[in-house]
C-alpha cells in the first residue's frame, strides 16, 4: 500500500537498486587479466590453485585478507544510515 508520493513497490524498487549498485561496485573491484605467480606486496608465491580460482589475482591470501580489512574500514558506506536499513 503506497502512501504520499511513493508508488506501489517503491520501497522494493529502492532496495533492488541498492543491491544492483552493490553488485556492480563489487564486480568492478574484481581482478582481471593474467594472475601473478608472486604476490606484488610481499613477494610470496601464489599457489596455482588460487591463480586458477581467481583470474587476475595479484596478492597472496594473507595480503588479500589485510587489503580486504582495510577496504571495509575505509569504505565509508554507512549501512545503519541507509534508507534500506531504516525500513526493517
Amino acid at each position: 500500500m503506497a502512501t504520499g508520493w511513493a508508488g506501489d513497490g517503491a520501497v522494493q524498487d529502492q532496495i533492488d537498486a541498492t543491491v544492483k549498485d552493490a553488485i556492480k561496485r563489487a564486480r568492478s573491484q574484481l581482478p582481471s587479466g593474467p594472475s601473478l605467480e608472486r604476490c606484488e606486496e610481499c613477494d610470496a608465491r601464489i599457489p596455482e590453485a588460487r591463480r586458477k580460482a581467481v583470474p587476475g589475482v595479484r596478492l597472496c591470501v594473507a595480503c588479500q585478507e589485510a587489503h580486504d580489512r582495510e577496504q571495509v574500514a575505509a569504505s565509508g558506506y554507512n549501512r545503519r544510515g541507509s534508507k534500506d536499513s531504516q525500513l526493517r
